[in-house]
């Protein structure tokens, strides 16, 4: 019986942050996938090797975590004064969807790079030397962010001496800012309050700020589930319990914001919104060995993407991180120390991250301006991907 043969597509390969995942240009995709719908998502699971039951993504492009199992498209922009519209697909390892409900901090990083070597940026804005200001349209969520991407001779410098935890290199510095990061569609605080009583099945009644800021995020206070805040990946992805109650806590907390109409829908909502748990600074060892001091932090953050606890930190979950700790009384602010700030230095499981915010309060409501943070991105392969022709 006769098979289809494989097809290649142009795509890249790209680390950014603490995340990597292939990136396409929409008009190199082929014709039925260029439009979004169930062609596009097939061809992009059978990209990263999903749906995979073994959970390795062995077949594919995908790394079998969250932060590995990442595609993005870029297109002409949509919007005026933009350079380029980025959408982001979060790929399920076990399960045949793709999840395009929020946005990549991580990848943004990587986002300008591509822009500019994909011909998204006009080349008389691309200095010989310098800093390409790259504006980009977060298609996902309807946001500006704007990206600095070093210059040197004319190219995207990729190489460099600033260092990310959670990335074992040094790469060159990309400063991302995302601009207006909180829904645009309603409150920063979805329930209109700072601090909510979140009741929970099977766990019980927990205090939660659940915001909306870079991604929806739920944050807990670790003590009243059972954790100190310096616990690494093994700690809680080794025990099957702990991750079917922070699954819980989402779907209760994701019903709590709107964002599902019931708990059962959660399941098919992977990757938004984020669940984390926050405590005060306090001694621990990262995962690559580095010892982390009270002193060299404002507060703990452990959180979860795609089921699991996070190697390091998502990029949208530090603006969510940043943006709460900017408002006074939430639970991210409280563990911090309370009081107003314009930035966060947070320890995670690789290490720290310093991240900045502002916030200010409008009749009541709370709303963020912007978020910044550095980033590195890199180029890891280039070239054509291969599916088989009936993929899609």
């Amino acid at each position: 019986m006769p098979h289809a043969p494989q097809i290649k597509i142009p795509a890249t390969y790209m680390r950014g942050g603490t995340s990597k995942g292939v990136f396409f240009r929409l008009q190199d995709l082929p014709e039925p996938c260029q439009t979004p719908g169930e062609a596009r998502d097939k061809l992009l699971l059978r990209v990263i090797g999903s749906p995979d039951p073994y959970q390795k993504q062995i077949d594919g492009m995908g790394g079998a975590t969250s932060s590995t199992s990442k595609t993005v498209i870029l297109a002409e922009p949509t919007q005026p004064d933009h350079d380029v519209d980025y959408l982001f697909g979060q790929v399920s390892i076990d399960k045949p969807f793709v999840d395009w409900s929020g946005n990549c901090g991580n990848l943004t990083a990587a986002v300008g790079a591509f822009a500019i070597n994909s011909g998204f940026v006009a080349k008389d804005r691309i200095p010989e030397n310098g800093t390409c200001t790259v504006r980009i349209w977060q298609a996902n969520i309807k946001k500006t962010i704007v990206a600095h991407v070093p210059i040197t001779n004319g190219e995207v410098q990729e190489t460099g001496d600033f260092e990310l935890d959670g990335v074992t290199f040094p790469a060159a510095e990309v400063q991302v800012e995302f601009m207006d990061p909180a829904d645009g569609e309603g409150s920063m605080f979805p329930t209109g309050n700072l601090v909510d009583d979140l009741d929970v099945s099977g766990v019980g009644t927990l205090k939660a700020t659940m915001i909306n800021a870079g991604i929806p995020t739920i944050f807990v206070n670790a003590e009243d589930i059972g954790y100190k805040g310096t616990e690494l990946q093994d700690d809680i992805n080794s025990d099957p319990k702990a991750l079917a109650r922070f699954e819980t806590i989402r779907a209760h907390g994701a019903v709590k914001m709107g964002l599902i109409q019931n708990i059962e829908e959660a399941a098919n909502r992977q990757h938004t919104p984020k669940v984390a748990f926050v405590a005060k600074p306090s001694d621990y060892v990262s995962s690559s060995g580095k010892n982390i001091g009270t002193g060299d932090v404002d507060v703990l953050v452990r959180a979860l993407s795609m089921g699991k606890l996070h190697h390091a930190m998502m990029g949208t979950a530090a603006v969510a991180i940043a943006t709460a700790s900017a408002v006074p009384g939430t639970l991210v602010n409280l563990a911090a120390g309370g009081g107003g700030r314009t930035h966060v230095t947070f320890g995670h499981p690789s290490g720290t991250l310093r991240v900045g915010a502002e916030a200010k309060e409008v009749d009541g409501q709370w709303t963020a301006t912007k978020a910044i943070m550095s980033r590195s991105a890199r180029v890891l392969m280039e070239g054509w991907v291969r599916v088989p022709g009936n993929t899609f």
